[in-house]
């Protein structure tokens, strides 16, 4: 059975790219989300978040009549569910629980059109289980129709999973040239996602079962994470032995077989920040090496703040008619990583933010991607990075974005977190 119309639930930051790529290859495509902003943005032929070549291509798609969003399910011969999986709220020092209630809310939304013969893909980073537990939902509300986990290849509905494997910035090009990995419930749920991809993915698609591919980009992920925290604990020892952590790095890694990553104020994102939780959740007595690595990512930003302090502390030794009150901060980048817009998880936003919660001073930012602060944050303001360099008597370099590198401060302290200035 052919695929002639997809739905991708959730048009985020992998589901509208995802969304726009079958409709390139003139698929139908229904892209659903619950935010009327995003939804009305797409069907004006726009885009609600920064990725390099999407504008062009959702503007196509829409204008060339293959993709629109609504904000209710249609019927459909694939459901690709790409929306959040967040942490349920815990207290501090305890291992986060993931919250599959986004999964659970869009299994929900779609049953009512499923019909014989449909295909459900969960795209979402998830915990090992969360496939068939989307599947037993989904039987659950369906009681007309079957499903693999009791059916077999014989289901009327093949589920699988197929986790994302792309670096936000280059979205676009990885969703086509990477290497998908698919997790189908049965042999028949594989096959059918394989024919559902290869619509547009050029890579190979490698077929496992629906657990191994969860656990494949949680592994992914938690590997990335590891290797950050070694970088991120050399950072502060060679911080307390007086050694330039940049120049050790730098002579470490002319060892052939040595590949040391770099460090920053800590890990962000919905992946990486995120992903070796869902492993420690589920396994607390035998991710040691994992649950240790999230500890010291995770205490990165209190240890950039105490520089913070220092850098008060040493201006105001030197300027000694000068309060706090007198001190300008100013952090230079909010989002996770270089280049984007996407604010999830980041280190330096919440960096940012505790410094103008605790500083008696004024407290400013630069974030060349974004235009406005999302509406919850009212304790700093957003200013453009000469203003920032004139004003503030303190330099934070969160994010090495590619503006923050063409310039550099000729006045004040820097706390610079990259190794840039």
């Amino acid at each position: 059975m052919s695929f002639e119309t997809v739905s991708v639930i959730g048009l985020g930051y992998i589901g509208l790219p995802t969304a726009a790529m079958f409709a390139s290859r003139k698929k139908k495509v229904i892209g659903v989300d619950v935010n009327q902003h995003a939804v009305d943005t797409i069907n004006k032929g726009q885009i609600h978040i920064v990725e390099p070549e999407l504008d062009m291509i959702v503007h196509a798609a829409v204008t060339e009549g293959y993709l629109k969003a609504t904000t209710t399910p249609e019927p459909a011969d694939a459901f690709l569910v790409a929306v959040p999986t967040p942490f349920l709220p815990c207290q501090e020092g305890d291992i986060p629980a993931p919250d599959l209630s986004y999964i659970q809310a869009a299994s929900k939304a779609i049953s009512p059109v499923l019909k014989k013969g449909d295909l459900v893909i969960l795209e979402s980073t998830s915990p090992v289980g969360a496939t068939e537990k989307m599947a037993e939902w989904l039987a659950g509300m369906r009681p007309d129709l079957t499903f693999p986990q009791t059916h077999g290849k014989n289901a009327d509905i093949n589920v699988a999973h197929c986790p994302e494997r792309v670096l936000p910035g280059h979205v676009v090009r990885e969703l086509v040239e990477n290497d998908r990995v698919i997790g189908g419930m049965s042999e028949r749920c594989s096959e059918r996602s394989v024919e559902l991809y290869k619509t547009f993915v050029e890579g190979d698609c490698v077929v496992t079962n629906a657990r191994t591919a969860e656990m494949a980009k949680l592994t992914e992920n938690s590997c990335r994470d590891v290797q950050i925290a070694f970088a991120n604990e050399l950072s502060v020892i060679c911080d307390k032995l007086d050694i330039n952590v940049w120049e050790l790095i730098q002579l470490a890694n002319r060892h052939p077989r040595i590949n040391i990553l770099q460090p920053g104020p800590g890990v962000g994102g919905h992946c990486i920040a995120v992903d070796p939780w869902f492993i420690v959740s589920k396994t607390p007595n035998d991710a040691k090496i994992i649950h240790t690595a999230r500890i010291v990512n995770d205490s990165k930003p209190d240890w950039v703040i105490d520089k913070v302090k220092l850098a008060v502390a040493e201006f105001l030794q030197s300027n000694k008619d000068k309060t706090v009150a007198d001190v300008k901060i100013a952090c230079f980048g909010l989002a996770f990583k270089p280049d984007i817009d996407d604010l999830r998880e980041s280190p330096a936003l919440e960096i940012t933010q505790k410094i103008a919660k605790m500083h008696g001073g004024d407290v400013i930012a630069v974030e060349p991607n974004i235009n406005t602060l999302p509406q919850h944050i009212n304790s700093f303001k957003l200013v453009d990075l000469d203003s920032a360099f004139d004003q503030a008597e303190i330099k934070v370099l969160l994010v090495d974005h590619r503006e923050f590198k063409d310039k550099k401060p000729i006045h004040g302290l820097v706390v610079d977190t990259k190794g840039i200035w």
